[in-house]
């Protein structure tokens, strides 16, 4: 049994892309570009610690759609190339990949590639990667409470024997561990619609560090912050 400190699952708000970018005078698509080449050396990040099993990127929400469409189709350009480029690392370093939010909205080189993905690295993995893709929390409980109501209409469940598992039983993905530490870069210090009922009792990390300067040094900070804390859980 996980020790109640112990770091298992560590899940990221990737902030800052188009502030690096403007920082360095460059179009937004290549502080997107740079992002994700940041999520490569992040994965070589978590590889040091024997004890992160779980690892989830809040990679594009529900309201990014809202953005320009260049930057959209950049953005699904960057996923599709990242996908190629990395599926023998993930095979390589033992690494399953899983998503979560509705990804049938995404374009279909994206699906067919997150697809082929998710297939082959479910085969054999010591640690599971999640990107949060056309994901939003609030999206995410309606659609819980749309598949209770519905158990309950057809009489498999009974309004009495609800309870909070019942809940969690029913989202996106039920046998991920909650997060034990939150971390958001590029000094925004908000949640976004981001798991809000797996955080419940989260340690929160905020950096003022953007995304693709999150180096091995900024997450040790983290990652000693969070071991410097006590997780009561409501209790004393």
């Amino acid at each position: 049994m996980a020790q109640a400190n112990e770091l298992r699952h560590v899940a990221v708000i990737l902030d800052g892309n188009g502030r690096w970018a403007a920082q360095h005078g460059v179009e937004r698509k290549e502080g997107h570009l740079a992002g994700a080449n940041r999520v490569v050396d992040f994965m070589n990040y978590i590889s040091r610690y024997d004890s992160i099993r779980y690892v989830t990127l809040y990679a594009f929400s529900t309201e990014n759609w809202k953005r320009s469409k260049e930057e959209v189709d950049a953005l699904m350009n960057i996923l599709a190339q990242f996908l190629d480029d990395n599926l023998e690392v993930l095979l390589k370093e033992k690494v399953r990949l899983l998503t979560t939010g509705d990804i049938s909205a995404l374009p279909e080189p994206c699906r067919i590639r997150l697809d082929k993905v998710k297939r082959e690295t479910a085969k054999d993995f010591t640690r599971t990667f999640i990107l949060a893709l056309n994901y939003g929390s609030r999206m995410e409980i309606t659609d819980a409470v749309k598949a209770i109501a519905n158990e309950v209409k057809s009489g498999i469940l009974s309004p009495e024997d609800i309870t909070e598992k019942t809940v969690a039983d029913h989202l996106y993905l039920p046998e991920v561990p909650d997060p034990d530490l939150l971390i958001r870069t590029s000094g925004e210090e908000r949640v976004s619609n981001f798991l809000l009922w797996q955080i419940s009792y989260s340690e929160f990390y905020f950096t003022k560090t953007l995304w693709p300067d999150f180096d091995i040094n900024e997450f040790d900070k983290a990652v000693q912050a969070y071991y410097g804390r006590k997780r009561r859980f409501g209790g004393r």
